[in-house]
């Protein structure tokens, strides 16, 4: 999630302050509906869907269950039937992989998995990629339950994998997934929805008798004791088994096949209050992924509340990252040249030399493609049909070109002692691919409570970085005040922005104002005698450019906690890099008037912390060698940048003599 924000910096009148501105349902009707569905009268279907479109917006999902066997060598093939089949979510069991990740099968789907043994067991949930983004939690409990929860159109959806003991299991080891599965269901708010897609090896039978309120009379043969458990959990829980509510053929209701056993053993189960939200429940015949179990397929359509959101324009992104070759640099150079009439000094102010380098640098290379489609969709000749076709053949051509190209020169950057920084990124790359949550979707406020609008959401961001960040850890208090002494201050020289534009790396992300370090690096000459210029006058006025004041927050979760709580997220500001410049100048200076102790060992040249962790290993070994007691004290101070006691740090800069 990112929010654009305004940084305030605190002046001495104001030494302590930060301000952060954040640009039940009826069982009689649920069964009527679902009696008139099970005959397969068309008015029943009818009715049921004017209901629902009085109601106003839904989606529709296709949410199925599958025992896979393993999953080993039959991804790709898994996401294939999903994507012919038009299925949404699938959970599986049976995986047989060991470890709790989330990883891509192809064609645009993503399961996450958990699993301890990599020969039997295990559990998932396959997500299609345009969900992926909606998952807010995920919990695996054992290797035969796991559950997610996902947020779709302010609508909490929670699916559950489950893989119960089979027959001849331990009775115990039935209790324990029973006991797991019911803690999971009875975690769950009432007010959200919940699909269970399980093979819970037992048999409920064909009719139900003294069963009717949490399950229908299509099922297969006789219930069985494994059978018996699933009724009385959906008992429990106030849950319907979907499979028996729809009256279908035999072989659209038997889920294992074996030799000459034919039986139901899959089921999904929802709430008897969403009831009414599940359209159809058939098996789905003629695949081939799993060898015995069959795939079991229910429609849900989820009936959401129309919410207004607030419209977001896509701005267009600059390829900055062309001005690392020389003759695009040039190019840019040229056009800059262009635009200033040609000149070759920049601008005296800052909002007019920030303008004209982000218009010179909002050239897309598929302009042309974009306009010939405008064209097209304006006057639809075929000589305009034709230009079109023939520019999207041209630039498919290119793209492709280029692709190869880029990973050849991938693969040889790779083998050289440069490519490591590649290498390290790409890992990290793979690394962020394999978590669960991706993108912050809701947050809960103070009291717990979830909230889901955007507004609200922004609102408790806001309010929880305020907090943060004008808060200080305990200290003793200074009581005498210094004085300040005015005097004069060099002006900052082109030899300092110099140095300061060398420290500066490239390839990182940009702030609001969209101009990288790059460009400053490129300009050259140009560019220092600008920024010396500028800074002079930051200096002089006491005063900085007003679009550096604004920054984007990108929340980052630490892994650990809770995923809807606000303290487990790490806030990272996105700011003006030529902010960081000037940060560089007046850095470098400071650094020539602060004394810091040798013991200090992070953010110093020449020095990391590593040095000081060999040499506390090196003491403790040799005080076991010598047999003798060593004490070590760690201090960790709780969020210590964010809570930065700026009262002491006027105070130790008003010291400096």
């Amino acid at each position: 999630m990112r929010i654009v924000s305004t940084n305030f910096i605190p002046d001495r009148s104001r030494p302590g302050l930060t301000t952060t501105a954040i640009g039940a349902v009826d069982l009689q009707g649920a069964g009527g509906n679902w009696a008139t569905v099970g005959r397969r009268s068309r008015g029943g279907r009818r009715v049921c869907r004017q209901r629902e479109k009085r109601k106003g917006k839904s989606v529709g999902l296709r949410i199925g269950t599958l025992n896979v066997g393993t999953m080993t060598g039959k991804g790709r093939e898994l996401a294939d039937m999903m994507e012919r089949r038009k299925v949404d979510i699938l959970c599986v069991q049976e995986t047989r992989w060991k470890g709790s990740k989330a990883r891509s099968i192809g064609a645009g789907f993503k399961l996450f998995y958990y699993g301890v043994d990599s020969k039997r067991n295990g559990v998932g949930v396959v997500l299609k990629e345009e969900f992926v983004r909606n998952v807010l939690e995920v919990k695996r409990v054992s290797d035969r339950v796991m559950s997610l929860k996902l947020e779709i159109e302010g609508v909490m959806l929670n699916v559950v994998s489950g893989y119960a003991p089979q027959v001849g299991c331990e009775l115990e080891e039935k209790e324990r997934f029973w006991s797991e599965l019911d803690e999971v269901i009875e975690s769950i708010p009432t007010g959200e929805r919940v699909v269970i897609g399980a093979d819970f090896n037992g048999h409920v039978g064909e009719g139900n008798t003294g069963d009717e309120e949490v399950m229908g009379k299509f099922g297969v043969k006789e219930r069985n004791l494994e059978g018996q458990m699933v009724v009385d959990f959906a008992k429990r829980m106030d849950m319907g088994v979907v499979n028996t509510y729809f009256q279908k053929r035999e072989e659209h209701r038997v889920t294992y096949k074996s030799g000459g056993r034919r039986t139901q053993v899959d089921y999904i189960l929802c709430r008897r209050g969403n009831l009414k939200e599940i359209s159809d429940c058939k098996v789905v015949v003629g695949e081939s992924v799993a060898r015995q179990h069959r795939m079991v397929v229910c429609r849900m359509t989820l009936m959401v509340c129309k919410t207004k959101r607030s419209k977001i324009e896509m701005e267009k992104k600059t390829k900055w990252w062309k001005l690392k070759k020389e003759e695009c640099c040039e190019e840019f150079r040229e056009k800059l040249r262009q635009a200033l009439g040609g000149q070759v000094v920049l601008p005296d102010d800052w909002e007019t030399t920030a303008e004209v380098i982000r218009e010179t640098g909002r050239k897309d290379s598929i302009q042309r493609k974009r306009l010939a489609k405008k064209k097209w969709d304006m006057d639809r000749t075929e000589e305009n049909r034709q230009e079109y076709k023939e520019l999207q053949r041209r630039v498919k051509r290119e793209v492709s070109k280029t692709k190869q190209k880029a990973y050849d020169e991938l693969y040889t950057r790779l083998d050289t002692r440069e490519g490591e920084k590649d290498l390290y990124r790409l890992a990290r790359q793979r690394d962020r691919d394999g978590k669960d949550v991706q993108q912050v979707r809701v947050i809960k406020d103070r009291d717990g409570r979830v909230l889901t609008s955007e507004e609200s959401v922004q609102r408790r961001w806001k309010e929880y970085f305020e907090e943060l960040m004008n808060e200080e850890n305990e200290r003793e208090k200074r009581v005498e005040g210094v004085n300040s002494v005015e005097q004069e201050v060099d002006k900052i020289r082109k030899d300092e922005v110099r140095k300061a534009l060398k420290r500066m790396k490239s390839g990182k992300a940009v702030g609001p104002d969209d101009i990288p370090v790059e460009v400053w690096k490129c300009l050259g000459k140009a560019a220092v005698e600008f920024l010396a210029s500028l800074f002079n006058r930051i200096l002089e006025s006491e005063k900085m450019p007003e679009e550096w004041r604004r920054s984007v927050l990108v929340l980052i979760f630490k892994n650990k906690g809770d995923v809807q709580s606000c303290s487990n997220y790490r806030g990272i500001k996105l700011m003006s890099h030529t902010m960081k410049v000037w940060e560089r100048v007046v850095e470098a200076r400071l650094r020539k008037v602060v004394e810091i102790c040798e013991q200090q060992y992070g953010f110093m040249p020449r020095k990391s912390t590593t040095d000081a962790i060999f040499a506390l290993r090196i003491l403790m070994e040799k005080y076991r060698d010598g047999q003798k007691e060593l004490h070590c004290v760690f201090v960790d101070l709780e969020k210590a940048y964010d809570r930065v006691p700026r009262e002491e740090l006027w105070y130790c800069m008003g010291s400096q003599e």
